[in-house]
């Protein structure tokens, strides 16, 4: 179902100051919608082909446990970029709590995990999208905030291993000890125009709001999302970024807002059912590997967009 373009109550006003303080430099869509034929998208969408190049990296920011109208009533920057680019109406995690989240986006599957333990405690046999993406040819990465060392396998301080899916992989542990960083790595990244294809950042317990205010989290991301914003691959048009939830606080339905910023995005506005499959999926197209799991069926997150396919 098409949704109309009529902005939702409650995100205009918070929108239009967001994205006119902190993004006026990176618009460059027209204020003129296009029609859209695309099922399930609003027609106050612009198309990505407008930009220089295809979608070729994707980078997604998670943060903890909170509902879809929590997100967009208390994270104001947040919902200025999903106004100014383009956000989900419809988008749901797949369970509580974190973990099997993380792994579902990461590998395709709840894997029967069903709680937050260490790696130890769930070995993860089989493919993830970061060694998938790497045996491919193409790049991976994952930044994690307060983690010390790469590819750490226990909670440490205000890192949380249950937030870090790569961890669990028990295959690809040679791989995720070089590709799975602190994430002092991204900001040399992002000037280099070096993001990988498969790339995820993982705040820390305070930064992803799981043990701090919404309004943490926000600011976290208006710097670090904000300054992968300025940087080479974003302003080529390869570079798309997600925020999304790994779940809700088991208050709803586990509705999520789910936010995808790209410069040819205009105000899009999809009404499609996805979920974190149709992320995993999302990470199979631009990484160069067929989609993993139960990520095989799902519809494709960029594709709903038109930032793929």
């Amino acid at each position: 179902m098409t949704i109309p373009r009529r902005r939702p109550p409650g995100l205009v006003a918070i929108a239009t100051a967001a994205a006119v303080l902190v993004l006026a430099s990176c618009s460059g869509a027209s204020d003129a919608p296009t029609p859209d034929p695309t099922p399930g998208r609003s027609s106050a969408s612009s198309s990505a082909s407008a930009q220089s190049g295809q979608v070729q990296k994707l980078v997604t920011f998670i943060v903890e446990n909170k509902t879809f109208e929590q997100m967009r009533t208390q994270m104001p920057w947040t919902t200025g970029i999903a106004e100014k680019y383009g956000y989900t109406t419809d988008y749901h995690a797949l369970t509580h709590p974190s973990l099997p989240n993380y792994l579902a986006i990461a590998g395709g599957s709840l894997f029967g995990v069903a709680d937050d333990d260490p790696p130890s405690a769930h070995p993860v046999s089989g493919p993830s999208i970061f060694g998938s993406a790497l045996d491919a040819g193409s790049t991976a990465t994952l930044y994690a905030d307060a983690m010390h060392g790469t590819c750490e396998l226990e909670p440490d301080g205000r890192y949380g291993v249950k937030h870090n899916p790569w961890a669990y992989f028990v295959d690809e542990r040679a791989a995720c000890a070089q590709h799975d960083v602190p994430l002092d790595q991204l900001s040399a990244d992002i000037r280099a125009g070096a993001l990988p294809a498969v790339g995820m950042v993982i705040p820390d317990l305070c930064n992803d709001a799981h043990d701090c205010p919404l309004s943490v989290a926000d600011a976290w991301l208006e710097r670090v999302a904000g300054e992968m914003m300025t940087g080479p691959d974003w302003r080529s048009g390869h570079l798309a970024i997600v925020i999304t939830a790994d779940e809700d606080d088991r208050t709803g339905d586990n509705k999520i807002l789910t936010v995808v910023a790209h410069p040819g995005l205009d105000h899009a506005v999809v009404s499609a059912p996805l979920d974190h499959y149709s992320l995993g999926r999302s990470y199979a197209e631009v990484g160069g590997f067929d989609p993993l799991r139960a990520s095989r069926t799902a519809t494709s997150l960029l594709t709903a967009f038109g930032l793929h396919g």
